[in-house]
């Protein structure tokens, strides 16, 4: 089983508009919703690709409700959230039909009491000893200590499982010192965390600050990695136009497949890039276009060298 942790879950809503103005009022073409946050996202990645997920994180009223309802019906995933008194935030976002650009709306998310945190960490605990990796995911929702991932980290590596942090700023930075197994930040918050906007010589100094390694989102661009086994930069086949919402999750996706079953770096980062690809072609984060995706893998190109120690 692979567990997500996703400590600001969120109902991610959709709306397509045929043209995106300001102080303009919009008709909308179409809604969708989709239980969201990073670590969902991942986890409904995770069950296409035939992997066991147990989701967790924190959730909450009427918002919170639609979200575990709407889990439930998802092949592959296990609901194991710890309900909070606050609600469940949304995200919102709109698709402009004309140019293809996605404009971002995010709630803060519910406060979270330090009983409710402490019952968290609980169950999280226990969820440990049948995972056999752990993705910790997203924002933080308010009430949480700035170093919350940092610690849920020591608790994976007590328990000796494999961990990957994908979150940004203060959280990132307390997360790296205490030594995930990978983080996968951009190139904006891989420059925060290091002071450097050289993707190669940031990756390497977050490997030094406490990564095992450190895979830089490029974009269009692709992946950078650098690793205890080497150091490797993968590519797509061509620039993908569409909704990129949940790209980047989708290349979590693959990095924990990848990891759980053992493949070589270059392996697991031609599937992160093939799947984050898929899924801008999709029309809601978490899912990604299958037949894009297996086409896209063939033809992702991974360059780099082993290192020699």
């Amino acid at each position: 089983m692979i567990l997500t942790v996703t400590l600001n879950t969120a109902l991610d809503i959709t709306y397509r508009v045929r043209e995106l103005r300001p102080h303009a009022s919009h008709r909308v073409s179409e809604v969708t919703e989709r239980p969201g946050g990073k670590g969902l996202n991942v986890a409904r990645v995770l069950a296409a690709l035939g992997h066991e997920v147990t989701v967790t994180g924190f959730t909450g009223g009427a918002t919170g409700r639609i979200v575990q309802g709407q889990l439930t019906g998802t092949p592959g995933v296990l609901d194991a959230l710890v309900p909070v008194s606050g609600a469940t935030r949304r995200t919102i976002a709109v698709v402009d039909d004309r140019t293809g650009d996605t404009t971002q709306l995010n709630e803060p998310g519910p406060t979270v009491t330090s009983a409710e945190w402490s019952a968290f960490q609980d169950v999280y605990e226990g969820l440990l000893g049948g995972a056999s990796a752990v993705a910790l995911c997203g924002s933080l929702p308010p009430g949480l200590p700035v170093g919350a991932y940092a610690g849920l980290i020591r608790t994976a590596r007590t328990a000796g499982v494999p961990v990957l942090l994908d979150t940004s700023g203060e959280p990132l930075r307390r997360g790296v010192a205490a030594r995930p197994d990978i983080v996968k930040p951009n190139t904006d918050e891989l420059a925060e965390l290091t002071g450097s906007h050289e993707p190669l010589r940031a990756t390497q100094d977050a490997r030094r600050r406490g990564a095992r390694a450190v895979v830089a989102s490029l974009g269009a661009k692709g992946l950078l990695a650098a690793t205890p086994e080497g150091t490797w930069h993968a590519t797509p086949p061509a620039r993908v136009h569409g909704n990129p919402t949940g790209a980047g999750d989708s290349a979590v996706a693959g990095l924990l497949s990848g990891l759980v079953e053992r493949l070589p770096w270059p392996e697991r980062l031609a599937r992160a890039v093939a799947l984050s690809a898929a899924t801008v072609l999709a029309p809601v984060a978490g899912e990604f276009d299958r037949a894009a995706y297996e086409e896209l893998l063939e033809r992702v190109a991974v360059t780099g060298e082993v290192s020699a120690a």
